[in-house]
């Protein structure tokens, strides 16, 4: 069996690769980011599975999913993330990903999921597909829905709205939307105030 695994982070790639190959048969290809990937599948190079760090340079979100799969023969893809939402996850499910595996997977659960997706099947553990959101901590994230919480994140991290959009999935005009409303739950005029009140409220 032959794996392409992205990830940026050298020491999730490395261990993961070292562990997966240690079973015996699994061939692992490894990469930094996801224009490398895109350029190995592109070449022709065949793989059973492709594994893609849903946060890696690059990925722009879902885009670089769709841009894999809408290659002529694509390979089987799946995401890999330490934290991505499950609406990402339904979301990467829904538009044809093999799989979603969370980076708290256990390893040998990891082993079991790659070899599963590989042989045509769809993957995502079942607690973290019906795990309840947590409650919010603090009593301004309580006035915002959990969409709301994402873009305002995203305000903390100084993404515009495109930006945002892309790491969410989502049309930029639904973005522009939830940002107004998000404005007039927490009583700010501006990006620059609201990334203020998220900090100083300890939410990012």
């Amino acid at each position: 069996m032959r794996l392409l695994l992205a990830d940026d982070h050298d020491l999730v790639r490395d261990t993961l690769v070292a562990y997966v190959e240690s079973t015996g048969d699994i061939d692992v290809d490894a990469v930094a980011d996801f224009d490398q990937a895109f350029e190995r599948i592109k070449t022709g190079d065949a793989y059973d599975l492709v594994l893609l760090d849903y946060k890696m340079p690059k990925m722009n979100g879902l885009e670089g999913l769709h841009r894999i799969l809408d290659l002529e023969n694509a390979p089987r893809v799946a995401l890999i993330s330490g934290d991505a939402t499950r609406e990402v996850a339904e979301a990467a499910l829904e538009a044809g990903a093999a799989g979603f595996v969370p980076k708290t997977l256990a390893a040998q659960s990891l082993i079991n999921a790659i070899r599963f997706m590989a042989m045509g099947e769809q993957y995502a553990p079942i607690d973290f597909m019906t795990a309840l959101d947590a409650p919010p901590a603090h009593p301004l994230a309580d006035k915002l829905t959990q969409r709301e919480l994402q873009v305002l994140e995203g305000l903390t991290k100084g993404q515009s709205n495109k930006e945002i959009a892309r790491g969410l999935d989502l049309a930029e005009p639904t973005i522009k939307l939830h940002v107004k409303t998000l404005y007039r739950k927490i009583d700010v005029n501006n990006r620059t105030q609201a990334a203020l009140v998220a900090r100083e409220a300890g939410l990012f």
